[in-house]
C-alpha cells in the first residue's frame, strides 16, 4: 500500500519544499508554491530492491546518421522546429487563448496528407473542430478524431493503432488520470499525464504535440517541470489587434533554439509569411518624419522593422515616457543620452515610440534607430529615404557594435536600402543624425 505525502512546489522554477514558504528560495519568486502530493511505497524490513543488469553503450559506437525528420508540410513551422518533427518528438505548443494554436495545428493536419493523425480534443467538441476544417477547406480525410479526457485511455488508443503518424493533443491541462491524484489541470495531473504521453510517444516513434495554457504572466500553465519533460518548447505569440503571428522556439533538443516563424491570420485560416520584413514595412509612409527603419535579428534570419517616434509638448508637470513592443526602460535611456550627448531639449515633450506591426524587439541594437526617429519627430524633419539603421547606443553617445553586423548590412540592402548606418560607418549619435536627417 502506498502512502502520499504532501510537498510544496514552485511552478516558476521546479523547487520543492516540504512547508509553504513565501518566497522561493530557488529563483525568489514571491507566492509561487502550489500543493503538490508524491506517494512514496512502503518497503519491508529486511528487504532490497531489485536491480537488474545495466547495458553500457560506447558513445562512439552510437550512429551518427543525421535525424530522420517529417516535414510539416509549412516551411516556417519546419524552420522553427529546425527541419521538421523527428520520431518520438514531443512539442510543446503554448500560447494565449484565441492566438492561434489550434488554427495552425490543423493548418499542419491539412498539409501531411500522407499521415494518419490522431487529434485528441479535451476542449472542443468534434462538431467544433469539424466546423474549423470546414472553413479551412480541408476535408479531413487523413484525421482521427478522438474525444477523450481520460490519459489512460489515448495511451490505448496510442498503442493499438500503429498507422498513426501525428499525435496532437488539445489541450494538456486538460487530461486526467484514474493513477494520479487531484483534478484535472492540477500540478500531479498535468505533470503525471505529460510523463504518461511522453512514454508512449518514445516506446513508439511517434512525433506528438501537447497544446498548453499560458498564464497572464506569459509562462505555461502549470509547474515549470513541464517544460523539462518534452523535448520542444514552442510559444505562438501575437497582438489580438494585428493579424501576423510569431511562433518562437524556447527549447530544443533537435535543432536551433530562438528561431521564429511569421504566420498571418486570414479568413480561411493561417498562412506563413514567406517575406516578413517586406510585410512590416510595406504600409510605410514616405518621407514621414518621426520614422526609421531599423534590423532586428530573429534567431538566425535578419528581419527589418519600423521605428515610429511622436514627441509632443507635454500637458503634465512630468513629461511622459511611452514604448510599445519596446522597453519602456530603455527608452528612457535613450532619451537621456540624447539630452545630453546630442542636445535635444526633451524635457518639456512626451515621448511615444512605437514599433510598427505589433512586433516587440528585445535587442539593444535598435537604439540608434529609435533615436534617430525621435530626433526626426523632434525636428520634424524625416530620415532619409533608403536609410537603415541599426547599433547599441553607449551612455557616452558611441555607437557600439552588435552581433552579425554583416548580415543585416547584406539585407538591408537587398531590400532596397543602399545607405546603412552603424558602428562600421558611424562613430556617434551626433554624426549618425548628420548623416540621416533631410536638414
Amino acid at each position: 500500500m502506498s502512502k502520499f505525502k504532501t510537498v510544496y512546489t514552485c511552478k516558476n522554477c521546479g523547487y520543492t519544499s516540504y512547508q509553504w514558504v513565501g518566497q522561493c528560495p530557488g529563483c525568489n519568486e514571491w507566492n509561487s508554491f502550489v500543493e503538490d502530493v508524491i506517494s512514496a511505497k512502503e518497503s519491508k524490513p529486511g528487504t532490497t530492491p531489485l536491480k537488474s543488469p545495466c547495458k553500457l553503450v560506447k558513445l562512439s559506437e552510437v550512429s551518427s546518421d543525421p535525424l530522420r525528420r517529417i516535414s510539416s508540410g509549412i516551411e516556417e513551422f519546419d524552420r522553427v522546429l529546425g527541419g521538421g518533427f523527428v520520431p518520438g518528438q514531443v512539442v510543446l505548443l503554448a500560447g494565449e487563448p484565441g492566438i492561434g494554436k489550434s488554427t495552425i495545428l490543423t493548418e499542419i493536419s491539412k498539409n501531411l496528407k500522407c499521415l494518419n493523425i490522431l487529434y485528441v480534443c479535451g476542449e472542443e467538441s468534434i462538431d467544433q473542430v469539424k466546423v474549423r476544417a470546414v472553413r479551412m477547406n480541408y476535408a479531413a480525410e487523413n484525421m482521427l478524431m478522438l474525444s477523450e479526457t481520460n490519459v489512460d485511455a489515448i495511451v490505448l488508443a496510442i498503442e493499438q493503432n500503429k498507422n498513426i503518424g501525428l499525435v496532437i493533443i488539445d489541450s494538456v491541462q486538460t487530461l486526467s488520470s484514474d493513477e494520479l491524484l487531484g483534478s484535472p489541470g492540477s500540478l500531479v495531473q498535468v505533470r503525471g499525464c505529460t510523463q504518461m504521453l511522453t512514454n508512449v510517444a518514445k516506446e513508439n516513434g511517434i512525433p506528438m504535440v501537447l497544446v498548453g495554457h499560458v498564464t497572464k504572466e506569459g509562462v505555461v500553465a502549470g509547474p515549470k517541470v513541464l517544460e523539462h519533460i518534452v523535448d520542444t518548447v514552442l510559444y505562438l505569440e501575437g497582438d489580438s489587434q494585428h493579424l501576423f503571428r510569431i511562433l518562437r522556439t524556447n527549447k530544443n533538443r533537435f535543432g536551433p533554439v530562438s528561431e521564429v516563424g511569421i504566420f498571418e491570420m486570414e479568413e480561411g485560416g493561417i498562412k506563413e509569411v514567406k517575406n516578413p520584413s517586406d510585410m512590416f514595412l510595406k504600409q510605410r509612409m514616405a518621407n514621414s518624419a518621426g520614422s526609421c527603419v531599423t534590423v532586428v535579428m530573429e534567431g538566425y534570419r535578419p528581419l527589418l522593422f519600423e521605428i515610429q517616434a511622436l514627441t509632443v509638448k507635454t500637458s503634465f508637470g512630468y513629461p511622459r515616457r511611452t514604448a510599445s513592443g519596446f522597453s519602456n526602460t530603455r527608452l528612457q535611456v535613450l532619451v537621456a543620452i540624447l539630452e545630453r550627448r546630442a542636445g535635444l531639449n526633451l524635457g518639456s515633450l512626451d515621448v511615444y515610440l512605437s514599433v510598427a506591426g505589433g512586433f516587440k524587439i528585445n535587442e539593444y541594437a535598435a537604439d540608434l534607430a529609435v533615436c534617430l526617429a525621435i530626433t526626426s519627430s523632434v525636428k520634424d524633419c524625416p530620415v532619409k529615404e533608403g536609410v537603415a539603421a541599426f547599433g547599441e547606443c553607449g551612455l557616452n553617445g558611441e555607437i557600439r557594435r552588435v552581433t552579425q553586423q554583416d548580415k543585416r548590412s547584406k539585407e538591408a540592402v537587398k531590400l532596397g536600402y543602399g545607405e546603412v548606418i552603424s558602428s562600421d560607418n558611424t562613430k556617434n549619435i551626433l554624426e549618425a543624425v548628420s548623416k540621416s536627417i533631410s536638414r
